[in-house]
Formats: C-alpha cells, structure tokens, sequence
C-alpha cells in the first residue's frame, strides 16, 4: 500500500520538479535579456509559485497512464511493469524537453510559446535549422540532449521504485481505484471552479518573457493544437452578434468622398516594391529609432514620402505577403496562405495589375516554401518568380540564402528586360537570424538585439548601391518604389510583444514619379501594409472596391485606424488610445484611450477581429 502511494505522488512530483528545471534553464539562457529588462530577482525566483497550478494540472495529465498501471500493480506485480512505466516516462521526458528546448529556440525571434502555428512550420525543418546559426542549433541540440538525461536519470534513480513484492489488499486496491481518478480530473481542471484551468493561471508579470516561461510548455501547446484546431469550423473571436460586428466595421470604414490625393507625375509608372525583412520602425532615426543603423534609407527620404505610423497586422513573412499582395489582415491562429482554397477567394494587387498591363517578377533570395509562400505568389500570377535555385549558382549565400546585395543587383539588371510598365517585387533575406551577412559588423551597442541592427546597417548599405545601380537605368525616371517590411522585430528598446510600438514598421513611396512637392515630406496617416492595394491603385486610377478591409491612405476622408493580431487576439489602434489583448488573458495588455472613448474602442477593435476571423473561415 504505502509502496503504491509512495510511487505514485513521487512521480507526481518528479513532473513538477522537471517542468521547473526547463523553466530556469529558459531563465538562464535569456539571463541577458532579464537583466536589460531589469526583472527583479524575486519575480524570476517567483516562477515555480506562479506556475504551480499549470504544472499540477499537466503533470495530473501525464500521470493518467501510471494510475492505471499502479492499480494493476496493486494486485499484480511482474517486473516487465516497471519496464512500461520507465519506458513511459521516458518518452514524455524527452517529448517536454523537445518543447521546452524549441521554446528556448523560438522566443528571440517570435516573442511566444510554442504553439499551432509554430508547429505548422515543423512541416519544413530544413528551414527551421536555417534560421538560426550553427552553434545555436549545436546548443539547443545539447540542452534537449542533457535535460533528457538529466530527466531520465533523476526519475529512475530517485522517483519510481521497482514494484515487485506488493502487499496486496482489495480494500486498498478498490479505494486507490475509486478515490484517485477524481482527484487527478480536479487537478487536470485546477480544481471545483467552474472554469477550468487555463494560461491565464500563469500569467503574473508585465514582462513579457516571464510569463512565457510561467506557463507550462505541453499545456500551452495542447490548447492552442487540440482546441483552434475546433475553430477552423467556428469563429473563436465572437463578441457580439453578427449584424452589430457588421454594424461597426461599416462605420470604421465609412468614408464621407471617395478622393484621393495624387502625389504621382504618371497615372502608369513602374512599380518595385522591395519588401524588408522583419524591419521595425526603431531602425528609422525619423520613426524613433537611434541614428547610424540606417543612413541610406535616410538619403532616400530625401526623395519620397515617408510614412510616420504604419502598423504591421502580422509577425511572420507569410502574412505580411497577404496583406500587401491581397490587401487581407492578418489574423490569429492561422495564414490564409497556407490554405489555397482560402487564398483563391482573396483580390489579388498583382494580378489586377497584369490585368491593367503591367508585366510581373518576383525576387528571393532563400526559399519560398516556408509558410507557403511559393504556392501564394504562384496564385498572385507573377509571370517571373525567382528563388535560391534560380540565381546564378557563383552568387554567395548564407544559411537562409543568398545576401541582400546580389539579389537587389541582380534585380536591377534584370529589370531592363522586363516590358513596362512592370510590377517587381523583392523580399529580401538578411535581416533575418542567423545574421550571417557578408559585411563588418561595427554597431557595438544595441545588447540583445546588436547582431539584428548589424544585419539592418547591411541590408540598408545593400539599399544604397541597388538605388545607385538603378539610377542609371533608363526604367528609373519611370518608377514609384515602395519599401516596406513584412512584419516588424524585437528592437533595443525592448518593447512589449502586445504593444503598438513594437508593431510599427516603415513604409516609403519613393521614386522621380513622386511630385516634387512631396518629396522629403512625412505622410502621418494611422494605416497597415494591408492598405497598400487600395492606396496604389487610386494613384493609378484603378477601381480597388475588392480590396474591401484596404483603405487609401492618400484620401484624407478615411478613418485614422490600424490593427495587428496576437496569438490569440488583436491590437486596435486610433489616435486617441489603444488596446491590446489575447482570448487567454482576463485582462487587458494594454488599454490606453480616454475614458470617454475606452467602451467604443475595445468595441470597435473586437468586432473588425470578429469579421476578420468569419471572412477567413468563409
């Protein structure tokens, strides 16, 4: 009896003594980050208290299968037994390791837990492997190798004893049975309240990284896999009935003339849009970022329109695609490009410009199999798409592809075979991990995020000689180039994953085509890439109704708005305050209007996510 007991809370614990050892190994391996973020010891030291509850409920999950393998015990006993709970335990050893270790390896870059739509990208782990560097791989590879074996030593040497000579009694037996799985469901569900346990449990500090690793890693990702995998035939972000979320996007969107402000020379100028990866608006000295990262993107504002509050709706490359190309938001779980039956029913900007007679290209560096993106700029009909495999093969590349500056000056030769008026689009590669650039590195300030404004002073250098080699070209005089990022980026200020500074990017209209009178000017419309389509095409006098969540930027009628997506919620975004907030979390991110404004704003933000979200399962 004490034997079956014994082993059963000994297991218990192990679990919740193993998911903490994950959790400091995380602490340990950002320690830099904590310090630049000045967490207080005791709010580190608080985790185990925090996660307790998340802990105790998963580990009451792993323990499901040892209940039923101590109750046979407790009357039959044979030694191949233990063998199946070892083998057991084992394998959920290195399965929470393998999670623990690929949140260690994610949360640089993606700022989250790991999650469904992390997981979607386990499809190609090529590319995972190459967006980090070697040594970091080679580190993360012996973190899952030594908290496997830690795990694994410790639970057998110290938390599940051999049972072989039980002392059996049926009361015991029949009371083990009847008492113990009620107490493991209360435990799985955090105890006799009416809502079952959630993140939310976890969640404790205003920085954002402790509460990553405050939550427990396999209870996160069986929510956000087993649960959103139900809302691809329900919407999860109902707030309101369907006629008032309709009621107040039409509001949003209302706009009393539909105008717009010509700032083109040229109703049919050539159009090459060079979109940046992960670019945040803190590498702009202009958008408040610190001088010296970005001097040529400096010079070019000289010559362009560059607009001061652009709001990326998304945080990965694939849905920054959507919203620039089919002017859709992005939204929570999921990317419409990584579902062709769904992106089929989204307008396309480069196929209304073939339409129109603009020829098409397009240009990258790496490879575009990640996040679909190759099967969604197929369906965008561009006549030329170029990829890793199609550049010459003496060009250098690193890990994730080819640099920045043979791709850009390979485009701007190639472009003067291209029939005009053309569309070109290039997505560049470099400032992405695992900054392997061919390029001095002489930014010596920026702490954690110092290889990542390296990487920007690159591509940025890359940007002055493409516009130097282009200027030659007998297509220059005749083209609007737009530069803008497909998502943003942790930035050496820090700031908070929900926030709206952290979402910021830059967007420049450039080119001899800008009236004169507009170039050198700021533009400081409240908008998203998503509001790409609809803004050039009014410059071209093209009709853009089908682009219906895309609003023109150039029309000074239209509603000062923006808006991003979370894990599992929105960001809404007007001049007078915001907020931000995920379905998991009780309480707002952020909630920054005037209190008069606060009740219209939060309804405003969660209806547009509401009708969003229904567009996309339609």
């Amino acid at each position: 009896m004490k034997q079956i007991l014994g082993s059963f809370f000994r297991q218990l614990l192990f679990w919740i003594l193993f998911f903490n050892l994950t959790r400091f190994i995380f602490v340990i391996y950002y320690l830099q980050l904590i310090r630049i973020e000045q967490i207080p010891l005791q709010e580190v030291l608080s985790l185990p208290y925090h996660a307790f509850k998340l802990d105790l409920a998963t580990a009451c999950y792993f323990m499901v299968l040892p209940f039923f393998l101590l109750m046979i015990q407790s009357l039959y006993s044979p030694k191949w037994m233990n063998w199946v709970n070892k083998v057991y335990a084992a394998i959920m050893v290195v399965f929470y390791a393998l999670t623990a270790t690929g949140e260690i390896g994610i949360y640089s870059e993606w700022k989250t837990k790991l999650n469904y739509k992390v997981v979607k990208y386990l499809d190609h782990p090529g590319e995972i492997y190459n967006s980090s560097g070697t040594s970091d791989f080679l580190i993360l590879l012996l973190l899952l190798l030594v908290m496997s074996a830690v795990g694994i030593f410790c639970y057998n040497r110290w938390f599940n004893p051999c049972l072989v000579r039980v002392k059996r009694t049926w009361w015991f037996s029949l009371l083990f049975l009847i008492a113990t799985p009620p107490l493991l469901v209360l435990g799985m569900r955090g105890g006799i309240q009416a809502i079952p346990i959630n993140q939310s449990e976890a969640i404790y500090s205003k920085h954002n990284i402790m509460n990553v690793a405050s939550v427990n890693n396999v209870f996160n990702l069986y929510i956000s896999v087993f649960e959103n995998l139900q809302n691809f035939n329900r919407n999860p972000y109902v707030f309101m009935d369907d006629a008032s979320a309709r009621s107040y996007v039409d509001q949003i969107f209302k706009v009393e003339k539909d105008t717009t402000i010509h700032i083109l020379t040229t109703r049919r100028p050539n159009i090459v849009l060079i979109i940046l990866e992960s670019w945040s608006a803190d590498l702009i000295a202009d958008l408040g970022g610190k001088p010296g990262i970005t001097p040529e993107f400096r010079k070019l504002q000289e010559g362009g329109i560059l607009f001061t509050d652009i709001i990326s709706s998304g945080a990965r490359s694939e849905q920054g695609m959507a919203s620039i190309f089919g002017g859709f938001p992005s939204h929570p779980i999921s990317c419409i490009t990584v579902q062709p039956d769904k992106y089929k029913k989204v307008p396309s900007l480069s196929r209304d410009l073939s339409k129109a007679g603009y020829s098409t290209a397009f240009y990258f560096g790496g490879q575009l199999i990640y996040g679909n993106i190759k099967g969604y700029i197929y369906y965008n009909g561009f006549e030329k798409i170029m990829e890793v495999y199609d550049f010459p093969d003496s060009f250098p590349q690193g890990k994730l592809g080819i640099h920045d500056e043979f791709t850009l000056g390979y485009m701007a030769d190639d472009l003067d075979q291209m029939k005009q008026p053309f569309l070109a689009a290039l997505f560049t590669v470099s400032t992405h991990s695992p900054w392997d650039q061919p390029y001095e590195k002489p930014l010596k300030w920026g702490d954690n995020e110092r290889e990542y404004i390296n990487a920007a002073l690159y591509t940025d250098h890359c940007l002055g000689e493409f516009f130097q080699q282009a200027s030659e070209k007998p297509w220059y005089d005749s083209t609007l180039f737009i530069v803008v990022a497909d998502h943003s980026h942790n930035s050496y200020y820090n700031w908070h994953p929900h926030s709206r500074e952290y979402h910021k990017i830059p967007m420049l209209f450039y080119g001899e085509v800008v009236r004169e009178e507009y170039r050198g000017t700021t533009w400081n419309k409240l908008g998203n890439q998503h509001d790409i389509p609809a803004t050039l095409l009014a410059q071209l006098d093209l009709p853009a109704r089908q682009f219906h969540w895309s609003k023109n930027l150039f029309n000074p009628y239209v509603s000062d708005y923006a808006y991003f997506t979370n894990e599992d919620g929105a960001g809404w975004i007007r001049p007078d305050g915001y907020f931000s907030f995920d379905l998991g979390n009780p309480n707002f991110y952020f909630l920054e209007p005037s209190e008069k404004r606060r009740d219209t704003l939060i309804l405003e933000g969660k209806a547009y996510l509401q009708e969003v979200f229904g567009e996309y399962l339609r």
